[in-house]
Parts: structure tokens; C-alpha cells; sequence
């Protein structure tokens, strides 16, 4: 792994009782995007003010490039910042904008000016120099203020919800400016966003907070395929979680207890979920198979791997969301939660009719047993 290039150790604020960072530890490498995730309150925006140093620490330190930094002004910490309001000078032209950095450097007039047009030929826009931002569109705009922020190579950029303020469809394109523009640069961005898409799309790992601590951190896929909590696997993506009780491990694999479904089984990544314990059963609904028959291939669903269990419950809704169809259903156990199932749009999904028992299936790899 690359050397870290921002390192924290113990960090923690408070303010009066209230405890918005417990202490944190976290390093973060050397060109990486990293991204703080959580829902509001959780202190991811009170850790990316510390690291900025728009706020100072109770205790703990937080070194940049082997520096320490912890009570050092923001002009001392080698960052960048891209805000979600651009925060363009409205008076300055675009180029000026930009060069505005480079000139409180003391950068001279020939060099600022060349690195002011690699700047605009990095984001795509090297037109609109002369323009001024009102003449821009929103996602000019936060481009112009990207181009502001990494025109003299900090060796880390800080974004706060840099894409906020626009809409879905503009949103997606610069989720793929901003990762383009990172793999050419390989700056080491720190990005804080409440988005869970937008953290799965963009980061190489995701710091997941709740509560002023780091409730997980690893890969988006990680925290998708293995949360290590329950709220994790409820605050990121879809879940349906049920209640369940192992009955035998053997390795990563248990087998479980679960009203309504012979033999379940999943997958336990945490150690501690030993026989007898009572745990939540994670099944994504785009891994749930939906069946009207039981068949002797329906819980494989023909193939090779593990079968997880099966489940018969009632369609109660079915909502086309685009792209995919969610069936809403409750299973026929007693004081069973109601399960999601989600499928991509075809035809064969209006062959379903409110009230229809249907069958649910899934694989063994597909489910994830969480302790509680």
C-alpha cells in the first residue's frame, strides 16, 4: 500500500457535553479517494473541518505528509477545498479565478498563466477563460472551482459535498469528471458526501460514520458484500434483515433457523457468531429469486452454487422504479418483516399480481449473517 500522506491518531472534538468525534484513528494513502459517508450528525463533515483546519482537535494528531499539522493554520496543510456553492469570485473572469491561488503563492505571471490553461484543459473547458462564473452553468461552475482548487497541485483535496446543489442527471456526469481528473492527477482527495450511490460510484474506500466513530471502513464492496453491523448493512443500499439463529459454522459458512425456511444458510465474516447466537440474516433484494412453483432446481437456481434457503411470501406492491422492479411482499410467518425483491424491468415482471404467494430463493454466498 502506498505511504499514507494524511495520518490520524486519536482525534476528537467536543462541544461542551455533546461529542461530535470520539477519538479516530485513520490513514489515508497516497493518491487515494477516500470518502466520508454517514447521516447527518455522524461527524464526518466536524472530521474533514479538522483535517482542513477550520476547527481545532480537543485532542489526538493529525499529520500530513509526515507533518504535523494538528493545530496548524489551513495555508499550512499543502489542501485543497472544492465546496458544494463553488464559491467563485463573482467579479473575477474564469481565468482569474483560477490564477487567484497561484498569485497569493507569489507564482510569476507567465508560469501562473500556463498552469491557469492546463487547468481549464484538465476539466474540459478552456473557452470559457473570459467568461465570468454567472455566464456559467452549474456544472461549469464546479468545474471552474475544481480547476481553482488543484491549479497549484495540493497534495490533498477536500470536497464537501461538492455536487449537491445539481441535479441527477448532471450529478452523474461529474461523478465521472471527478474520477477521470483524479486518475490523471492522482491527488488524494477526500470527499464528504451522504450519497450512498455517489460513495459507491466514486471511492477506492469508504469511511462509514455514525455517531462521531467510524462505524466501518474498507471498499465500497466490502461494506456492501460484508457490513459488520447492522447498521451498516441498513444504511448502505438496500436490505432485508431478518431474524435468525445459527444452529452450526463450519468456516465462513452457518447454518441458520429461520422461520419459514428449511435448512437456511449464509455467509459469517465476523468470528464471534458462534452456534446458538442470534443474528440478523442480510438478503439483498436483487439476490432474491422470485419463483410461483417450488421446483427441485428452484433454490439453486440452476447453478452450481450452495443453496441459501427459500421463503414463500404475499406480493403486497410492485413499484417499476426505471431500470428495475421492486416486488414489495410479507412473508407468511408470523411477525416476519417485509421482504423487497428487485429484478431488472422485462416483461415478464407484469405477470405478477397483487396478493399472489410467491416463492423466494437465494444462494448461500449471497447472504450474510450479522450479529446483533
Amino acid at each position: 500500500m502506498p505511504a499514507s500522506n494524511l495520518k490520524i491518531s486519536g482525534l476528537c472534538k467536543r462541544y461542551g457535553d455533546f461529542v461530535a468525534l470520539a477519538p479516530t484513528d485513520l490513514d489515508v494513502a497516497q493518491g487515494e479517494f477516500l470518502t466520508l459517508l454517514g447521516p447527518s450528525g455522524s461527524g464526518k463533515t466536524t472530521l474533514l473541518s479538522l483535517i482542513a483546519g477550520l476547527a481545532q482537535p480537543d485532542a489526538g494528531t493529525l499529520r500530513i505528509n509526515g507533518a504535523d499539522v494538528t493545530y496548524g493554520a489551513p495555508y499550512e496543510r499543502d489542501i485543497g477545498m472544492v465546496f458544494q456553492n463553488y464559491a467563485l469570485f463573482p467579479h473575477m473572469t474564469v481565468a482569474e479565478n483560477i490564477a487567484f491561488p497561484l498569485q497569493m503563492r507569489k507564482t510569476d505571471a507567465k508560469a501562473t498563466q500556463d498552469k491557469v490553461m492546463q487547468a481549464l484543459e484538465m476539466v474540459h473547458l478552456p473557452h470559457v477563460a473570459k467568461r465570468f462564473p454567472r455566464e456559467l452553468s452549474g456544472g461549469q461552475q464546479q468545474r471552474i472551482a475544481l480547476a481553482r482548487c488543484m491549479v497549484y497541485r495540493p497534495s490533498i483535496i477536500l470536497m464537501d459535498e461538492p455536487l449537491g446543489a445539481l441535479d441527477k442527471k448532471l450529478r452523474d456526469h461529474m461523478q465521472l469528471e471527478i474520477k477521470r481528473i483524479h486518475r490523471e492527477l492522482g491527488t488524494t482527495i477526500v470527499y464528504v458526501t451522504h450519497d450512498q450511490e455517489e460513495a459507491m460510484t466514486m471511492s477506492d474506500r469508504i469511511c462509514l460514520m455514525n455517531h462521531g466513530s467510524i462505524a466501518q471502513l474498507g471498499t465500497p464492496a466490502d461494506l456492501y458484500f460484508r457490513p459488520n453491523s447492522v447498521f451498516v448493512a441498513d444504511f448502505l443500499g438496500e436490505s432485508n434483515l431478518l431474524d435468525a439463529v445459527v444452529t452450526h459454522r463450519s468456516g465462513d459458512q452457518v447454518q441458520l433457523s429461520l422461520p419459514g425456511s428449511p435448512a437456511a444458510h449464509a455467509m459469517a465474516y465476523d468470528p464471534k457468531i458462534a452456534n446458538g447466537r442470534n443474528i440478523k440474516l442480510m438478503l439483498r433484494p436483487q439476490n432474491l429469486r422470485v419463483h410461483e412453483t417450488v421446483t427441485a432446481t428452484t433454490a439453486t437456481a440452476t447453478t452450481s452454487a450452495a443453496p441459501g434457503g427459500m421463503l414463500s411470501a404475499q406480493l403486497t406492491d410492485i413499484m417499476v422504479t426505471g431500470s428495475m422492479t421492486k416486488l414489495y411482499l410479507q412473508a407468511s410467518t408470523a411477525a416476519a418483516a417485509p421482504l423487497v425483491a428487485a429484478f431488472p424491468t422485462n416483461q415478464l415482471g407484469s405477470q405478477y399480481a397483487i396478493g399472489q404467494t410467491l416463492n423466494l430463493s437465494w444462494l448461500a454466498t449471497d447472504a450474510v449473517a450479522i450479529a446483533e
